[in-house]
């Protein structure tokens, strides 16, 4: 018979990663609390860090964020008016606009880098084995495939037969 809930193992997983995001999300807000930096604005700082000197597309952040265009230019003003991001027209193509990173924001980024890598070691990583991460890294990207346009592989996340 068909039902619409969950079986107990779906439950049971579904409820696990919810319990250990909620943990892990305040443990590493916590930690960079002292640094005055959420999780949020941690992550556009971060991906600044990554895309080096020449930035990043303001459009490009707010994607990669999963955030709506008027939310991340709130959190940029802030970031802006804080002086750990500066926002320029795109010298690629005039319309857009590209955010880089201050020197007070690196300077930022590499403390609150520093803390935050420190506290997934010790909240995360110290709890799992190399098999337990190896499977993480491959249950994330199955459930981060886009089931639309990733024609490479079956369901199972195997390679497709050609």
């Amino acid at each position: 018979m068909a039902t619409d809930g969950l079986r107990d193992l779906e439950q049971e997983a579904w409820r696990g990663f919810l319990l250990a995001h909620d943990r892990l999300w305040r443990e590493m807000e916590a930690g960079l609390a002292p640094l005055n930096v959420s999780m949020a604005e941690y992550s556009v700082l971060n991906l600044l860090h990554e895309a080096g000197p020449n930035g990043m597309r303001m459009s490009e952040l707010a994607q990669r964020r999963l955030m709506s265009s008027g939310g991340f230019t709130r959190l940029a003003d802030r970031l802006q008016s804080r002086g750990l991001i500066e926002r320029r027209r795109s010298a690629t193509d005039g319309r857009g606009f590209d955010a880089t990173l201050t020197s007070s924001g690196r300077a930022l980024i590499r403390r609150a880098r520093r803390r935050h890598h420190s506290d997934l070691r010790a909240h995360f990583f110290s709890r799992l084995d190399e098999d337990h991460l190896r499977g993480l890294a491959e249950i994330w990207s199955l459930l981060n495939a886009d089931p639309e346009t990733d024609h490479d592989a079956t369901p199972d996340g195997g390679p497709a037969s050609e």
